[in-house]
């Protein structure tokens, strides 16, 4: 059985930083691709930031050029760097994985992070 777990999220002032990461554990496994994922209250989850087992980045529009998605997609491990955060970036943060050939996805237990102004 695949774990993702996540940790560094917390409470930070607006304008501030947090890293998170993003490691897996349990059977062997193969991601083809990782990514973080939040969920605000009330709101539905969206997508954050990814990247494939071939380095290809993706970001939703309202994080570009505050947050850095990376990691070793072989070791699955993934982190985000998140710069220049403001409150409505406060929610539930969720790392996922995608096994490479069934196409399974797993989640992470999900870790809070707040923005306050």
């Amino acid at each position: 059985q695949v774990q993702l777990v996540e940790s560094g999220g917390g409470l930070v002032q607006a304008g501030g930083s947090l890293r998170l990461s993003c490691e897996a554990s349990g059977s062997i496994f193969r991601f083809v691709a990782m990514g973080w994922y939040r969920q605000a209250p009330g709101k539905q989850r969206e997508l954050v930031a990814t990247i494939t087992s071939a380095g290809s980045t993706n970001y939703t529009d309202s994080v570009k050029g505050r947050y850095t998605i990376s990691g070793d997609i072989s070791k699955s491990t993934v982190y985000l760097q998140m710069n220049g955060l403001k409150p409505e970036d406060t929610a539930v943060y969720f790392c996922k994985g995608q096994l490479r050939f069934s196409g399974v996805e797993y989640w992470g237990q999900g870790t809070q992070v707040t923005v306050s102004s």
